[in-house]
This record gives C-alpha cells, sequence and structure tokens, in this order.
C-alpha cells in the first residue's frame, strides 16, 4: 500500500532528506521518498500499518524540520 503526503512550502533539501530518513522508520513503513521539486512525501507500508499512527508520526516529523510547512494527505 502506498500513501502520499504534499508538504506545502517545503523548501529546503536538507530538511527533507532528513524528513525521508525519520519517516523510513516509522513502524509499518517499508520505505520512503521525500522529493523536494514536487514537495511530496511517498511511502511504501505494509498491509497491515496503521494509516492513522503514520499519519500522526508524519506530521511529527514534518513539524520537527520544518515548522512551517503544511502536511496534506492525498
Amino acid at each position: 500500500m502506498n500513501k502520499t503526503f504534499i508538504l506545502e512550502d517545503l523548501d529546503c533539501a536538507n530538511c527533507a532528506a532528513k524528513i525521508e530518513e525519520d519517516a523510513s522508520g516509522i513502524a509499518g513503513v517499508i520505505s520512503s521518498k521525500c522529493t523536494l521539486l514536487t514537495q511530496k512525501l511517498k511511502l511504501e507500508l505494509e498491509d497491515n500499518a496503521d494509516i492513522a499512527s503514520v499519519v500522526k508520526e508524519v506530521k511529527s516529523i514534518v513539524k520537527k524540520y520544518e515548522p512551517d510547512v503544511t502536511v496534506i494527505e492525498k
């Protein structure tokens, strides 16, 4: 299963890399890819992943590195 987030106003390549790295460590996440150019975070999730928990963790990680970025679930 895949989940995509739009990271509105993401403008830091270093922060994008940190977000990608931290997101890959969330329980239930198989892989993550954060692209600065498209301002998207794409996650590949295990079939039994707790989606609500993953969303909460993603928002927390993004706010840690980029407090002004808006996370939009797609």
